[in-house]
């Protein structure tokens, strides 16, 4: 049964990649397709458990997975630790309480379900894939069997020699080089040095700040990295 699921999914994938490499754009169309999601995302941790988005399948997938990263909750950050994260509906007051800030915002982005599955080896996590939809309801139980096995696909090609490379939106990968925000690492270390903190918390104190002035935490990353924003002494 397990063996015949893969071997379907498989297919479904390949049939995408048309006779080309399969990227992590093709897993995920199948993933929407299985699954009946509207959208996906793959991320990974990098160095100081910073995300870093590899690929997401729609600008909806990208706001999302923005408000993960300033706000610092939801079913994606817990998806890293606690296994998988399935919130069949944003709006119920079980996930108003545990995630009180990101819960409204990411209904109000569109987004009523979402379904986080974590993607490790051994008992090391190296990212999440997330899956996104418009509606409330459970993904159920086969068709939560499929993305489990879509996320293992995932995993593989995140292991691959090429996984170090971006996925572009057109399924292609792009050169080495980069992270897709490079100016939140460099702002966490400018603060780091400004604050004389750990990186944990100078990324901790740039989140509070991008939350309490209404903006995305890569617009405050680039006004440190440019100098126009400054922690400590005169502190925001």
């Amino acid at each position: 049964m397990e063996h015949d699921r893969r071997l379907r999914l498989w297919h479904q994938i390949v049939d995408r990649a048309e006779a080309g490499p399969v990227t992590l754009a093709h897993v995920c169309a199948a993933t929407i397709s299985a699954t009946g999601v509207d959208a996906v995302a793959v991320t990974a941790t990098t160095a100081g458990a910073q995300r870093e988005t590899l690929y997401a399948s729609s600008q909806l997938a990208l706001d999302v997975e923005g408000l993960t990263v300033t706000l610092g909750e939801g079913p994606g950050v817990d998806g890293y630790s606690d296994g998988p994260s399935l919130a069949s509906d944003l709006a119920d007051a079980d996930c108003r309480v545990r995630w009180p800030v990101f819960a409204p915002a990411a209904v109000a982005a569109g987004v009523c379900a979402l379904f986080v599955l974590p993607l490790q080896v051994g008992g090391v996590s190296v990212g999440v894939m997330s899956l996104y939809r418009a509606e409330p309801g459970p993904l159920g139980r086969e068709r939560l069997a499929d993305a489990l096995v879509l996320a293992d696909t995932v995993l593989a090609l995140m292991l691959d020699e090429g996984a170090g490379e971006h996925a572009r939106r057109d399924g292609s990968w792009g050169e080495r080089g980069g992270l897709q925000h490079p100016e939140i690492h460099q702002a966490t270390g400018m603060v780091t040095v400004q604050l004389g903190v750990s990186a944990s918390v100078a990324l901790v104190r740039l989140r509070a700040y991008a939350f309490a002035h209404d903006r995305r935490l890569s617009d405050v990353g680039k006004d440190v990295v440019a100098r126009r924003l400054r922690f400590g002494g005169s502190e925001p």
